[in-house]
């Protein structure tokens, strides 16, 4: 038995990934599954048709033809309604679903009958790291932050003694020190800069110092559930603030990753605090997507307030997509054998924890409760 998996071409502006990689084509293929990649979905991220042919895949030119023969949907990216529609009853869809923002895509395939999973939903546990999406991108984000941030400055990042007389290092503040946040700092590290970083839980203080950075110390513990910290308190945040604004007056280049699941991001750098910046420095907003970590932030664009640049970038994983698609396809692979038995058979219930965390279609209904009050309430259709 084998199981028809398909992979089309991402069409979301700015998307380069591809959710399957030939590396990871060819041990499916080998595992005995039919794999059909749309012609052309590879190529912007480095990977050519030929490639795909070589690990066995079969090349699909015809777009609507690709979603109608998959029993299981690989994608980066939400399908577009149009494409929601292209999918047959009963088959499966796995992808970054974004469900609470994208809530007449999840009605198409709740209609459709259509079973859908969402990776960002896989629960925080060990047994579930090697599918974590959320952590295997935003470890590209935080590289590539750093080196827009690198590129930005008109300085030097790491000490330089030359002829000319001696150069010092830049200073790099990271605000987050979660994955991208550590990504961050590490490359900033390497660069040469001199380091900082800060994040509301203490526990992270021991990650951002074995990297080689200085942990900016409060006293506060905003330790929340998940491995994401809790919101602050109204003292908490006033404390936070003048401890940050400090920070941020001495910087060369700051990168913001600090995000919390489900809500826009917090604001860690107001208009005030940009203005005490020293003119030449640089801001690389990593959460610009949901609102930004700085007030005068705007998403997709750079712009330059009293001398200093504030980058607000959109989808960094996009901007290396070579390997942020491997990451993603590797993620996917260990999450199809959650979701396909060794016999080559899709699996009859998802009673497994990471498939029933992230599981939000099936058989007519909206399975994932957040998702369905939205709807229930006048979200979506």
């Amino acid at each position: 038995m084998s199981v028809r998996i398909a992979v089309p071409r991402e069409v979301t502006p700015l998307e380069r990934r591809v959710a399957l990689v030939p590396e990871v084509v060819q041990r499916l293929a080998k595992a005995g599954h039919s794999v059909t990649v749309e012609a052309g979905a590879g190529l912007s991220a480095g990977y050519p048709d030929p490639a795909y042919a070589a690990a066995g895949a079969r090349m699909e030119d015809d777009r609507k033809a690709l979603f109608a023969s998959a029993e299981i949907l690989l994608k980066v990216q939400p399908p577009t309604e149009e494409e929601a529609g292209f999918l047959p009853p009963g088959s499966v869809l796995v992808c970054q679903l974004n469900a609470s923002r994208n809530l007449p895509i999840v009605a198409r395939l709740r209609d459709g009958k259509v079973t859908s999973f969402a990776l960002e939903l896989l629960p925080r546990i060990t047994r579930a790291q090697g599918m974590d999406v959320l952590s295997s991108q935003a470890t590209v984000a935080g590289y590539r932050a750093m080196l827009i941030g690198a590129e930005l400055t008109p300085k030097f990042l790491p000490m330089l003694t030359t002829a000319a007389g001696t150069i010092r290092p830049a200073k790099v503040l990271i605000l987050g020190a979660g994955v991208a946040g550590l990504m961050a700092i590490a490359t900033a590290h390497r660069m040469g800069a001199v380091v900082e970083g800060y994040d509301v839980r203490r526990a992270a203080g021991e990650q951002v110092r074995s990297l080689g950075a200085k942990f900016l110390e409060l006293a506060i513990n905003a330790e929340g559930t998940g491995g994401y910290a809790r919101e602050l308190t109204a003292e908490e945040k006033q404390k936070e603030a003048e401890m940050v604004s400090k920070a941020v007056a001495e910087a060369d280049v700051i990168v913001t990753t600090a995000a919390i699941p489900g809500r826009k991001a917090p604001v860690l750098v107001r208009k005030e605090m940009v203005e005490r910046m020293r003119p030449g420095s640089v801001l690389v907003d990593l959460a610009a997507e949901t609102g930004g970590n700085c007030e005068l932030t705007r998403p997709g664009e750079t712009v330059v307030v009293n001398g200093v640049t504030i980058a607000g970038p959109l989808n960094l994983p996009s901007q290396l997509p070579y390997h942020a698609s491997f990451m993603f396809s590797k993620n996917l692979q260990a999450f199809l054998e959650l979701l396909v038995t060794k016999e080559g058979q899709r699996v009859a219930g998802y009673t497994d924890e990471i498939l029933a965390a992230s599981l939000v279609t099936r058989d007519g209904t909206v399975a994932h409760k957040g998702t369905a009050d939205l709807l229930s309430a006048g979200g979506g259709p």
